[in-house]
């Protein structure tokens, strides 16, 4: 079984709990992921299944879509809701006018730098940033490039002290750290409270089934799976004949005069697999276990 299963992580589970919690559901060892999603969010995360999983390096640069919910007048040491206050401000009612942070959100758009928060899984002289944070210890990073397609307000909840935004973004976006700018920005301070990614492009939210419908559905699991094919529709074609097919598959590198990219290859109209092409080189890169 090959392909990716679009789950609807729930609040609570980190990536790595779905796909442990996967590999029993469907007794299937080789399951990965994406990119990972915090534990405290919920929404989309594609899974990797069998030969799928040799496609990870072509879908995590993939944009991303979210829903946060940003909690002005408190500010959490891990910047969001699982973290403890360590400050609290009153909130005036001039900050909360709808227009006026609409305007802040706006100034959000486009390419940036991002300095990472400590508690993040980033790896610095061989230990993750959150082990340097739990220690009590503030280590420099250095700033990302991220960018900002779009940022649209949805609501504004004056008697909670919450905006809702929908945030179109690039891949390595903190969405914890941006909640945190843009509460500075309002004139007070805050932590993101919830957090629901929607779209990990091209996959969204209506595709995604939570862990208990895969259990309940795991008999039939097949028919959710987007296939390898699919995936890279967006691709350019190559067809094979029966001898280069059997180079092909036995890992010889075949002369193409085409474009440094990724191809869908086929043998007789038949998909089976990708190649990537490199310096007019044809290698392949992932192969059906079906063909023969």
């Amino acid at each position: 079984m090959d392909g990716i299963l679009i789950v609807n992580k729930e609040k609570g589970y980190t990536s790595h709990d779905v796909v442990g919690k996967l590999r029993k559901i469907l007794g299937i060892k080789q399951i990965g992921h994406t990119g990972t999603l915090d534990p405290n969010a919920t929404g989309v995360l594609p899974i990797l299944i069998g030969k799928a999983t040799k496609a990870s390096q072509y879908l995590i640069e993939h944009d991303k879509r979210y829903i946060a919910t940003l909690k002005l007048g408190e500010r959490t040491n891990t910047l969001d809701g699982e973290g403890e206050i360590v400050e609290k401000q009153t909130i005036e009612e001039s900050l909360l006018d709808k227009n006026k942070i609409d305007a802040v959100l706006q100034t959000f758009l486009g390419k940036q730098e991002q300095i990472p928060p400590m508690y993040s899984a980033i790896k610095i002289k061989g230990k993750k940033l959150y082990e340097y944070a739990k220690q009590g210890k503030e280590i420099k990073r250095e700033p990302r490039s991220i960018e900002i397609y779009e940022i649209l307000l949805k609501k504004v909840n004056k008697e909670k002290k919450e905006i809702i935004f929908e945030v179109h973004c690039s891949k390595g976006t903190y969405i914890r750290v941006l909640c945190e700018d843009i509460a500075k920005k309002i004139g007070t301070i805050g932590y993101m409270e919830e957090l629901e990614r929607t779209e990990v492009t091209p996959f969204t939210i209506k595709q995604a089934l939570t862990l208990q419908q895969i259990e309940q559905q795991k008999e039939n699991i097949k028919k959710y799976l987007i296939s390898i094919e699919k995936i890279f529709e967006q691709k350019r074609k190559i067809q094979l004949d029966e001898k280069k097919q059997i180079l092909f598959l036995n890992g010889t590198q075949l002369t193409f005069p085409l474009d440094n990219d990724i191809y869908r290859i086929y043998s007789k109209e038949k998909f089976i697999g990708i190649g990537k092409i490199e310096n007019h080189l044809l290698k392949r890169d992932i192969i059906l276990e079906s063909v023969k």
